[in-house]
């Protein structure tokens, strides 16, 4: 394996291609997880204010930085609004709330600026268009450096587009061998909008296997994951990595940054490690069969279960 030194920097997009994700790590755990992130190399952190865990994360990223000797400059901080759902009777939030909702992240984070915003879900309805105006306008200011969406289809994207505002930079969407959305991807690429994967390690068993981590992962898909005669255990054995780094690996070599999470030290220096090897053509061609259409991270609707 390589050492972090060779790792690319940025995707072509002009993002950390390995971020760490902190989905499901409760707020206080989150400080040293961010901060021990941070020393094993990564740039990117992301969460999310449905995370509940902000505050945490802002205290590890001001630690990491102290720690590592970095300016805030070299951290890459994404964080999401949570945009209201009326299925659940959680009203929906206009521009005035979306721009206060910011502001709170924003001190929960305890940062003066975040590299990039996003819209959690399009569970906005009628409020979509108005919440997107606010995040165009929190870019203009200089609050938000790059503004996104996360879990948005092509309609909701084209729904931007008529309301003549400009499109997203980003979409955060479930993407692994398992659930590929090529039409979904093909849209994006040609209205330069960039993809970030996350929930990319679906298909291990260990995926979302404690108890409360809800999603729709089916018991056959679980049973598949635990196979022995797994391709991507047999992946792992011919490139001398992990089954977590294959499915990671997969992604970057598609282009998309990924957020893995870990709070095991050696898994979270292994996630990172991803640029000494590369997997061939045929391997390629053969996970590129795997698509099992939709993912099973967004099932519930719920920010508890989305990655």
């Amino acid at each position: 394996m390589t050492d972090h030194s060779t790792r690319k920097s940025k995707t072509a997009a002009g993002i950390p291609p390995v971020g760490f994700g902190t989905y499901l790590i409760a707020d206080d755990d989150a400080p040293a997880a961010v901060a021990a992130a941070i020393a094993a190399g990564y740039r990117h952190i992301d969460t999310a204010a449905g995370y509940q865990n902000e505050a945490g994360v802002g205290r590890g990223i001001r630690e990491g930085i102290e720690d590592a000797g970095l300016d805030r400059s070299d951290i890459f901080v994404t964080t999401k609004l949570w945009p209201g759902n009326p299925a659940w009777g959680d009203k929906p939030k206009g521009y005035g709330e979306t721009v206060a909702a910011f502001a709170g992240s924003l001190d929960a984070l305890g940062l003066d600026y975040v590299d990039l915003y996003l819209i959690h879900a399009p569970s906005g309805g009628s409020e979509r268009v108005n919440e997107w105006r606010a995040l165009v306008d929190l870019k203009a200011q200089g609050k938000a450096r790059s503004i996104g969406v996360s879990n948005y289809t092509e309609a909701h994207v084209e729904e931007i587009r008529a309301a003549g505002l400009p499109l997203p930079e980003y979409n955060q969407i479930e993407l692994h061998p398992w659930s590929q959305k090529p039409q979904l991807l093909e849209f994006m690429a040609k209205n330069g909008i960039a993809p970030i994967a996350y929930s990319s390690l679906v298909p291990l068993s260990t995926w979302r296997a404690a108890p409360g981590q809800g999603s729709a992962k089916t018991s056959e898909m679980r049973a598949a994951g635990d196979e022995a005669g797994s391709p991507f255990k047999a992946m792992a054995v011919k490139y001398g990595v992990t089954e977590a780094q294959v499915l990671l690996r997969w992604g970057v070599q598609k282009g998309f940054a990924v957020l893995p999470k870990s709070l095991n030290p050696v898994r979270m220096r292994q996630n990172i490690d991803l640029f000494g090897f590369e997997i061939d053509a045929e391997d390629m061609a053969l996970l590129a069969t795997m698509d099992r259409g939709d993912g099973v991270a967004w099932a519930t609707g719920d920010p508890r279960f989305m990655g």
